[in-house]
């Protein structure tokens, strides 16, 4: 059991363990699948194909005209050449309703695909096993942590400590963690659903593309796995860029609330980009948290410029409290275990 308030900060670098996209690649295949000047030709990708009817449908729901959209793609085609993330695209491009509908469109079509191809399933492909085998990923080390020393009468209390900020469009953590408690406390996967509705704490500064059918709220469902959900239009819907999440005063609160509140802060796969560290460090921590990060294969050029930042801009000058390991987020989580469960 994580027994010391702690904050998670997830990126992409984690969720490559399940084999999502990173930022750059994700941008890469947007890029690809807005060549719509290969349309109709012996190079037309299924990826173009299936952006072209999106887009359509898209047109046609929203009474504007497919070229308007088709050159939205284009205006994101070319900004990729630049610009680092897709992320990065939509909030240059923030006074472009058109450049926003396409390449929110195209995050939902390439994330949902994503979590259908991943090797994570909606549910265990064996009876008493997990979504996905293993234990090279961070969620199954999470999982150990949350749920070990727990009595199964006090299983509502394993996420008390623990808060998540994921970078990441996915719901990965959201379809494991149920499937966790259910091994763990030998509870029934809608009551272990049940219980990671209530307790369990994670903010998507970026939204995701709808919700599963078990979580709470109004937003349009897509099962895991499910890549053409009914409401495709309403699960575009549920992303946001970072100056829509500015104007959201009451998520920017519970965005920095989970931050600044932990008395530890753990990195995982998070690549500190400017943007993102604008978002979670606009308020100054109520202690200075002691702070692990995973920064795997980086060089000391790297690993100075992030010890840096976190001194400044995050606040944290003791840089005794910082640290920095060459190691993925599986790793730190498995080989800190004892200290994250103290």
């Amino acid at each position: 059991m994580i027994r010391t308030k702690t904050t998670l900060v997830v990126g992409a670098g984690a969720s490559t363990e399940l084999q999502f996209p990173d930022g750059r690649e994700l941008l890469a295949r947007i890029a690809a699948s807005f060549d719509f000047q290969r349309l109709g030709g012996d190079l037309e990708s299924e990826d173009m194909a299936a952006m072209a009817v999106r887009i359509e449908a898209i047109a046609k729901q929203a009474r504007v005209k497919t070229d308007d959209l088709l050159e939205a793609g284009q205006t994101i085609r070319s900004a990729t050449r630049i610009s680092p993330s897709i992320d990065a695209i939509l909030e240059q491009h923030g006074d472009n309703p058109m450049v926003l509908a396409v390449g929110k469109l195209a995050i939902a079509h390439f994330i949902l695909r994503a979590e259908a191809e991943s090797p994570m399933g909606a549910e265990p492909r064996d009876p008493g096993d997990l979504p996905v085998r293993g234990t090279e990923n961070w969620l199954f080390q999470l999982a150990r942590a949350v749920v070990n020393g727990v009595p199964r009468a006090k299983a509502e209390s394993c996420f008390d400590n623990l808060s998540i900020v994921c970078f990441n469009y996915d719901r990965s953590v959201e379809n494991y963690m149920p499937w966790a408690l259910h091994m763990a406390f030998g509870m029934s996967v809608t009551d272990a659903q049940a219980l990671v509705a209530e307790k369990l704490r994670i903010v998507h500064p970026y939204g995701t593309p709808g919700r599963l059918e078990w979580q709470a709220g109004d937003a349009p469902v897509a099962e895991w796995g499910e890549s053409d959900p009914d409401d495709f239009a309403g699960v575009v819907e549920q992303l946001h860029t970072a100056s829509e999440r500015a104007d959201q005063r009451g998520f920017q609160r519970q965005l920095v609330g989970e931050v600044t509140q932990g008395k530890r802060l753990v990195f995982l796969g998070f690549g500190f980009d400017p943007m993102n560290c604008a978002m979670l460090f606009d308020a100054p921590f109520e202690t200075p948290p002691d702070t692990l990060v995973t920064m795997p294969g980086v060089t000391d050029a790297e690993r100075g410029a992030v010890m840096r930042l976190l001194q400044r801009q995050a606040g944290i000058k003791d840089e005794g409290l910082i640290t920095l390991q060459d190691m993925r987020a599986w790793q730190l989580l498995r080989d800190y275990a004892p200290y994250l469960e103290s």
